[in-house]
């Protein structure tokens, strides 16, 4: 979630240039090849995309970016979004930025559907791409984290008798960094909260509150899972991300928290830089190590 509850009304697209913009410059540099606008799927008639970045000499290894906020998805030219990229495309990880069906016409449970088709995709076509299909991380920030959460925590193997190629495909991903995500949406969609008026995204079933909620599904097969959180952070506190580390530690699942102190929803300067440098680093260290052989898909119930 990126905006103050009932009056901030600056989406996580700004957040994240405030967040990486001191550090990270906003152009397009040289040896970095842009597919725009890859269309993965169709939802009501329309297109759902992602813009590829390619480094020349690329490590092999591809990384999601969840482009969210309050589950927000919009659109920008892909030359001024790739400077949010940049410490990973210069280390060679070939980024996907995907957009899903965007608030407020989609709320929560439709927009992970996407997500989830957005990993089968790459994973389907991962040649094409220049990845290895198995060594896939996804990373985002507040509504991404969260997305990038559930990506990690409830994956399945696909479904076999999928008409659809795509949908035969698994959602597994091998690692994931998440910045101040939430993680239970429980309280966020009970009737009386202001949450859903300011975030229309949250307006669905409380019911299914609990299956898009990545705290209610860790378990040992889960992947390493870095988080990234500000310990003066009112708009999503930093217990959600202090609960994920403990469940998942709780299950021996590789984890780490790097609390910044005094920040906020968002970073500046070298608190953003060290939330860049662990950023890269926890993909480095899960990603370019791993074995290649294929990992097993985790037996969750997911969805598509």
């Amino acid at each position: 979630m990126k905006r103050t509850a009932c009056t901030n009304s600056i989406s996580l697209g700004t957040i994240l240039f405030v967040t990486f913009a001191t550090v990270i410059p906003l152009h397009a540099g040289e040896g970095i090849r842009i597919t725009p606008d890859v269309v993965y799927g169709h939802k009501h008639g329309m297109a759902l995309t992602f813009d590829v970045f390619q480094p020349e000499g690329g490590n092999g290894v591809g990384v999601l970016f969840m482009v969210s906020g309050g589950w927000y998805s919009r659109w920008a030219p892909p030359e001024q979004t790739m400077g949010l990229f940049q410490p990973l495309l210069g280390k060679g990880f070939t980024v996907f930025a995907v957009r899903h069906g965007s608030s407020p016409k989609y709320v929560v449970p439709e927009v992970v559907s996407d997500v989830r088709r957005s990993v089968r995709f790459i994973r389907l076509h991962a040649k094409r791409f220049g990845v290895d299909p198995e060594r896939l991380g996804v990373c985002g920030a507040s509504a991404g984290g969260h997305l990038s959460l559930v990506l990690a925590t409830t994956s399945d193997a696909g479904d076999p008798s999928a008409k659809d190629e795509v949908l035969r495909v698994s959602d597994r991903v091998a690692a994931a960094v998440a910045y101040f995500p939430p993680t239970d949406l429980r309280p966020y969609v009970k009737e009386d909260s202001p949450y859903r008026v300011s975030f229309p995204a949250l307006q669905f079933d409380p019911n299914q509150a609990d299956e898009v909620s990545p705290l209610r599904h860790v378990s040992p097969d889960d992947p390493p899972a870095l988080l990234i959180h500000g310990d003066n952070d009112t708009l999503v506190p930093i217990w959600h991300s202090e609960k994920m580390r403990d469940a998942l530690k709780a299950h021996g699942v590789a984890t780490e928290l790097l609390t910044i102190k005094g920040a906020g929803h968002g970073f500046r300067g070298d608190d953003a830089k060290r939330g860049n440098a662990a950023w890269v680093a926890w993909f480095e260290k899960h990603l370019l190590n791993l074995e290649t052989a294929t990992l097993p898909a985790k037996q969750k119930t997911g969805g598509q």
